[in-house]
């Protein structure tokens, strides 16, 4: 008979305890993620306009990288996959929320240069059309503010946040659905095939790549890896500066290294404005979280519920908000840089004094000539731009607005660096009478972050041009008001009120709410652009739901 073993059946009963603990330990993270919706995540997520970008990003917080190191390689790899919309020759604004909740704004959007052309403002387009040339360049901020942020909240080495799309860039892609739509519409076609766009956008015949071409950036590869190696002083003070600089003086254009160096990121405090139980925090002027806030408070002040969109009470809905946005569009000059205007021209827009004034002026039976909102001199209406919504596992949040301006900027690329240049300064054309060196153009851009009082968060923000404003209030609307999960709020039709108070319908769009608003007197507009792309993050009772616009075929990313 085998001899007893005591501390053998002690080994069996403490390995039995030990899987035991673990199969109650998976039981329980098996229930906990089953109360979370399919398609949700539990610790991270990342929206960007594509999804490889988004699962850029997201790679970047599963080896251990903060929110806005995310960000930034996702936003690196927009530059590449969507380059019409933003890159290393534009600016972004970044609202970001800290894990104690402390939200701060860091700035660093374009500015004008020391020097400028005389009277440019003479040149604004007096019809849609994009604005190119070189006059219209602004200094670039993008790489000082990844800077910036990467050294306050970054994890990850510096170098790594390039790594991907250094590699994308050089050993090329597959034409990017989006864009490659983009090039071969007639308007996009002979806009890059009769710029220095076609350099990189055109093959060797000079027609631009097909929807089956490989899109390469050989030149912005090797500047990447350069500014990966030696940070961003190499742009500003250094070689990649200098080089950017020769190009830009070959085609007439105004900036200089002085212009680079002198380059700030702005630091400050979210306005904070309460929507009921929710507190949004937006990005002071220039910025448009001003324009955002006034069109949600104003509509707060209306008895919204899912039942705001049945019937004649969807009509009337539609009808309020259309009402609001030609409000918001009588008070777009009030968006100015408060370092070189009045620090105040904005603050009655989140007056609740003003706002409820305002509301009292919106009658249920019609609508008003322009007189009425206060708009004089309407200005232009554009398209471009990106966003990306942050989150991770420790509670950062990064709502990150970025751009070049118009698509492709003003259509200037710079063949030394393989940078394409913004067209930021015609941001000023209708919307102020001068411009000052330093000086930051008014925008539309408002990158958002919401807190409910049971700590849900919604990171949201949204690009388009003129119809980022619209499209950011429909979605916070639709998700806080009226019903629907966030992919809802995002993906339903919108309506897009022009600054000349014509109301634009989104294809797909109701036409029995379309012909309510008719009855009520709003006029039809033309606009055919319909890139009013929303990209959002929101956590809520420990599920996180990521949504990227369908609109520029985006998918979301998370773990």
């Amino acid at each position: 008979m085998a001899k007893y073993k005591p501390w053998l059946v002690c080994c069996f009963i403490l390995a039995g305890l030990l899987c035991a603990v673990a199969l109650v330990c998976m039981c329980i993270a098996t229930f906990q993620d089953s109360g979370c919706p399919r398609g949700s995540f539990r610790h991270a997520a990342v929206s960007a306009d594509t999804l490889r970008c988004s699962e850029i990003g997201r790679n970047m917080l599963q080896q251990g990288g903060s929110a806005v190191d995310g960000a930034i390689a996702a936003l690196l790899c927009t530059s590449v996959l969507n380059p019409q919309s933003m890159g290393l020759g534009g600016g972004s604004i970044l609202t970001i929320r800290n894990k104690t909740g402390i939200v701060k704004v860091y700035n660093f959007r374009e500015t004008v240069p020391q020097s400028f052309k005389t009277n440019l403002l003479n040149d604004c387009p007096t019809t849609f059309r994009m604005a190119t040339g070189s006059q219209w360049i602004g200094v670039p901020g993008e790489l000082r503010g990844y800077e910036v942020v990467h050294k306050q909240y970054g994890k990850l080495p510096w170098a790594k946040l390039f790594e991907p799309t250094i590699r994308l860039a050089k050993e090329g892609i597959p034409m990017p659905p989006f864009l490659g739509k983009l090039l071969s519409s007639s308007i996009v076609k002979v806009h890059v095939e009769n710029s220095s766009l076609c350099e990189v956008f055109c093959n060797k015949n000079k027609t631009v790549l097909g929807k089956e071409d490989i899109l390469k950036f050989p030149k912005l590869a090797e500047t990447m890896e350069i500014i990966a190696k030696q940070g961003a002083d190499v742009f500003y003070t250094g070689k990649i500066g200098h080089d950017l600089i020769q190009d830009i003086k070959a085609t007439g254009g105004t900036l200089q290294m002085e212009d680079l160096k002198s380059f700030q990121v702005r630091v400050e405090d979210a306005w904070k404005v309460p929507l009921g139980n929710i507190q949004m925090h937006i990005p002071p002027p220039p910025a448009g979280g001003a324009l955002l806030a006034f069109i949600l408070r104003l509509m707060k002040g209306f008895p919204l519920t899912p039942d705001s969109l049945k019937g004649n009470q969807k009509i009337q809905t539609y009808h309020r908000f259309i009402e609001a946005a030609k409000f918001a569009n009588g008070q777009k000059r009030s968006i100015s840089d408060p370092l070189f205007n009045n620090r105040k021209s904005a603050d009655h827009l989140i007056d609740p004094a003003f706002i409820n004034r305002v509301r009292d002026m919106i009658f249920s039976n019609g609508t008003h000539d322009n007189s009425y909102y206060d708009i004089v001199k309407p200005s232009l209406d554009h398209i471009g731009t990106t966003h990306v919504s942050v989150l991770d596992q420790d509670g950062l949040a990064v709502s990150a607005t970025s751009t070049i301006n118009q698509l492709f900027g003003g259509a200037i690329y710079s063949p030394r660096t393989g940078i394409i240049l913004n067209n930021e300064l015609s941001d000023f054309c209708g919307r102020a009478d001068t411009l000052r060196a330093g000086e930051q153009p008014p925008s539309s851009m408002t990158p958002v972050i919401l807190e409910s009082e049971s700590g849900g968060l919604l990171v949201i923000g949204g690009s388009g041009g003129s119809m980022i404003t619209s499209a950011v209030a429909m979605s916070i609307m639709n998700r806080l008001w009226l019903g629907m999960n966030l992919r809802e709020a995002i993906t339903v039709p919108i309506v897009f009120v022009d600054s000349k108070n014509n109301v634009n319908f989104e294809p797909a769009f109701e036409k029995s709410v379309k012909d309510g608003l008719r009855a009520l007197g709003h006029k039809d507009g033309n606009w055919p652009y319909f890139f009013n792309v929303v990209n959002a993050v929101e956590k809520e009772n420990g599920c996180i739901a990521a949504v990227s616009d369908s609109r520029k075929m985006g998918m979301s990313a998370g773990y």
